[in-house]
C-alpha cells in the first residue's frame, strides 16, 4: 500500500478502479443501479474520511520547521494518500453490509 501512495496519480488510480470494483459487486448482487450503487458510496465513503482523517497524526515538535501562521496542533505528516486508500477500503466493506442489511434494490 506504501508503494501506490507514494505517486497522487497512480493512487487515484487504485481508489477508482477499488471503488468500481466495490460498486459492481453491489450492483451484481443486490441489484442496485450503478448510479445509485456509486452515489451511496460516494456518500459512504466521504463520511468516513472525516472519520479517518485524525487516525495516527502526531503534531509537528521541531520549531525549525513551523512556519509563521502555522497552528502549531497541525500534523507534521497528515498521509493524506494512505488514508484516502484506507477509507475506500472500509467504505466498501461499509457498502456491502449496509446494502446486506438494508433491502435499497433499485436504488
Amino acid at each position: 500500500m506504501l508503494a501506490v501512495s507514494r505517486s497522487t496519480p497512480a493512487t487515484i488510480g487504485v481508489i477508482a478502479l477499488v471503488a468500481a470494483l466495490f460498486v459492481a459487486v453491489a450492483v451484481a448482487l443486490f441489484r442496485v443501479t450503478v448510479v445509485g450503487g456509486f452515489g451511496l458510496y460516494f456518500v459512504i465513503w466521504w463520511t468516513l474520511l472525516f472519520a479517518i482523517l485524525p487516525l495516527r497524526n502526531g503534531a509537528e515538535t521541531d520549531a525549525e520547521r513551523l512556519v509563521p501562521g502555522q497552528d502549531p496542533g497541525a500534523p507534521a505528516a497528515p498521509r493524506l494518500r494512505e488514508k484516502a486508500l484506507l477509507t475506500t477500503v472500509v467504505a466498501g466493506v461499509a457498502l456491502i453490509v449496509a446494502l446486506s442489511v438494508f433491502p435499497l434494490a433499485g436504488l
